[in-house]
């Protein structure tokens, strides 16, 4: 049996944006398409499966509220220690040469300009990043986020004038491929995979 030699650059290829846009439907719709195009498998990596439980949990003790996710108490305590552990998980994938594909909001460490670079993550130097940033304007955000009725998402629907000011735009850069997935458009999703894969 030939076994497939590990790509000489992992691949690091994140699907982020804000809360209601569709990355992790899209990320799943996406996979087998990049997988194809690539010839390569990936590890795949969402928050929520990663640290909903565990979250859940320290939250229920911590605050007796499990869906959690937004308030000033989970931003300060939680949140940025589940980002680090996500990243921590992903550099070690690559280390061994595995390619990675990762879910979730990154607004903070993108707008830092963190996940642009290799070294500052800590991955292999020829690591090739790629950045699916999916756009979804704030009404319709707000309406999808009420329909699916995800108690994680109380907090920002009950003070949505305060999530709003999160919603940050991300920063023009080349390694950001940005999708509008207000009326999802297959063509505009095949060049998305294209730049993905490449």
């Amino acid at each position: 049996m030939l076994c497939k030699l590990a790509p000489a650059a992992p691949r690091l290829i994140l699907f982020a944006g804000h809360a209601g846009t569709g990355k992790s439907t899209l990320a799943k719709k996406a996979l087998p398409l990049i997988v194809e195009k690539t010839g390569e498998g990936f590890f795949f990596l969402d928050k929520d499966t990663v640290y909903g439980a565990y979250s859940a949990h320290i939250m229920e003790i911590t605050t007796q509220n499990p869906n959690d996710r937004d308030s000033p108490y989970y931003l300060e305590n939680l949140r940025n220690w589940e980002y680090n552990g996500l990243i921590e998980i992903a550099k070690e994938n690559l280390l061994l040469g595995a390619n990675v594909i990762l879910v979730g909001p990154f607004s903070k460490e993108i707008q830092s300009g963190k996940m642009f670079s290799p070294d500052f993550l800590g991955v292999p130097p020829q690591t090739a990043i790629q950045i699916a940033w999916i756009d979804l304007e704030e009404c319709e955000a707000k309406s999808r986020m009420q329909k699916r009725g995800d108690a994680r998402d109380d907090w920002k629907l009950a003070h949505w004038d305060q999530y709003l000011k999160r919603r940050m735009q991300p920063p023009s850069h080349a390694l950001i491929h940005r999708f509008d997935n207000l009326h999802f458009n297959e063509l505009e999703f095949e060049k998305l995979i294209d730049k993905l894969a490449k």
